[in-house]
């Protein structure tokens, strides 16, 4: 028999849908179901490399893990990586389908309906429970036509939705409310129950709130849920949670610098050095300076890397990487970081924009040709010290030059990445380096610091077991799978 479905939609982009469809997948596995997500379309720049050899968005990747299911390209079957402000990569179940400027991807949306139902049926196929992620705003009435990601699809596939206020914004009741008048009326028949998130305070203070919504809509009340503060130990998706998600840490003994440019890709392996408890990791933007006394820069991966090294140029930043340098700093560069710090970017196809050879910060001595097909793949090997490591690679290009003889570390029997002659510089394709606990260690060890005892994916999954709780205390989950069909 196929899987029941439910679909979560939002009043607004950020409330909260990525987190609580996290939340339900593993508070749902943990009743004996087996749950499955899915994003018919995503829009993200950090992504997750597949079982099967493909890329999805992140949000999908933690929402698999928390019903602890392998990943697959059929939970988000389009993902769009935004390369510029108009314009972005289109990813089909997986596999890069083109790019397409905002106008342009309205008319792809007739052709990938298709697909989008075909990977909802295959997971059908495969689970008691389906939990659905609209994308954005379901009040976007001014993009109905040939919707794929929120009252579209939920038409197409005769999935019930679930709405999603956030309190924390002010204006929820008004919110909630408005979507229903703004929509068409057989899109607000699919809705079904609604939920206030990030609720802060007496939730007495907000009874009246929740009935008033409830009668002004003819919706179901699935709860109020509390604000819940451990989610920023979780892996964010969407790079605006980096204005907010680290704190400076007083105290702590090692600093990292990362400069946060605009196309900024896969931070989320940022994550396990910022729940380092003696790590200060320091977002360094365009117009600010990277402090003197930092022990590591790190660079991570960008989306246009070509654009983001101009970033970095035309700020300063390129010249407080050189001092740091100079004064016996060290300098990590994670994929786009790693080819940013070469001598060239050559890009003769236009793959990111204008074709041409740029020049590179020029830390290390190899080049990178922007060509061939994107590697999308799970690797594991050793560091050049030794120690394990375990990661994935997501990147067009090759990279080659006299500091590749003294790789970084060894894959596959293969020789990856590149060491300066100083050895202060190293560059390497590898993303999740971070979350592998001896790995993590042994850069902490190389800074002068010491490695400590977190284990960090054992957290993730604690804190995905807290969060599951969370919300059996404070939802109506027997509800949900009433609604759901």
């Amino acid at each position: 028999m196929a899987a029941r479905s439910l679909m979560f939609q939002g009043t607004g982009s950020d409330v909260g849908k990525s987190l609580v469809v996290a939340a339900l997948a593993r508070a749902f596995t943990l009743r004996g179901l087996k749950v499955l997500p899915f994003k018919p379309q995503n829009m993200s720049n950090n992504a997750a490399v597949t079982a099967d050899g493909g890329e999805i968005g992140r949000a999908q990747a933690l929402q698999a893990r928390a019903a602890g299911a392998p990943l697959s390209v059929h939970m988000n079957p389009v993902l769009l990586k935004p390369q510029s402000e108009v314009g972005a990569q289109v990813v089909v179940q997986g596999r890069v389908f083109g790019n397409a400027r905002a106008a342009e991807y309205q008319g792809l949306k007739p052709q990938l309906m298709p697909r989008v139902l075909e990977s909802f049926g295959l997971l059908k196929g495969q689970a008691d429970l389906v939990l659905v992620e609209g994308a954005g705003s379901a009040s976007e009435v001014n993009l109905r036509q040939n919707d794929i990601a929120n009252m579209g699809f939920a038409r197409a596939a005769d999935v019930p939705v679930v709405l999603i206020g956030d309190i924390d914004r002010g204006g929820v009741i008004a919110s909630l409310a408005g979507t229903k008048l703004v929509l068409d009326p057989e899109d607000a028949a699919m809705i079904r129950g609604f939920i206030v998130n990030r609720f802060r305070g007496d939730p007495a203070l907000f009874d009246d709130g929740m009935r008033i919504i409830a009668t002004l809509t003819g919706w179901q009340t699935i709860g109020l849920l509390p604000f819940f503060r451990e989610a920023v130990r979780l892996p964010a998706e969407d790079a605006l949670g980096l204005s907010d998600k680290i704190e400076r840490k007083a105290g702590a003994r090692l600093r990292i610098a990362v400069p946060v440019l605009p196309h900024i890709s896969n931070f989320d392996d940022l994550d396990p050095l910022a729940a380092e408890p003696d790590v200060d990791l320091i977002r360094v933007r365009p117009g600010e300076v990277i402090p003197g006394d930092c022990d590591l820069v790190l660079l991570v991966g960008s989306k246009a890397t070509i654009s983001d090294l101009q970033v970095l140029k035309e700020s300063g930043l390129d010249v407080d990487i050189a001092a740091h340098v100079r004064r016996g700093g060290r300098v990590l560069g994670l994929c786009g970081g790693y080819q940013m710090l070469g001598k060239t970017l050559a890009d003769s196809e236009g793959l990111e924009g204008q074709p041409g050879t740029f020049a590179g910060l020029g830390l290390l001595d190899v080049d990178t040709v922007l060509s061939g097909d994107k590697r999308l793949e799970a690797v594991s090997g050793e560091s050049f010290d030794g120690e394990p490591l375990s990661g994935y690679e997501m990147h067009i290009g090759r990279t080659g030059g006299p500091d590749c003889a003294r790789p970084f570390a060894t894959v596959s029997g293969a020789a990856e990445g590149a060491i300066s002659a100083s050895g202060q510089v190293v560059g390497t394709y590898l993303h999740g380096l971070f979350g592998n606990n001896r790995q993590r260690g042994a850069w902490l060890q190389r800074l002068g610091g010491a490695p400590s005892d977190l284990d960090y994916e054992a957290d993730v999954d604690a804190v995905l077991d807290r969060l599951a709780a969370h919300v059996e205390r404070h939802l109506d989950l027997d509800g949900l799978l009433r609604i759901a069909r």
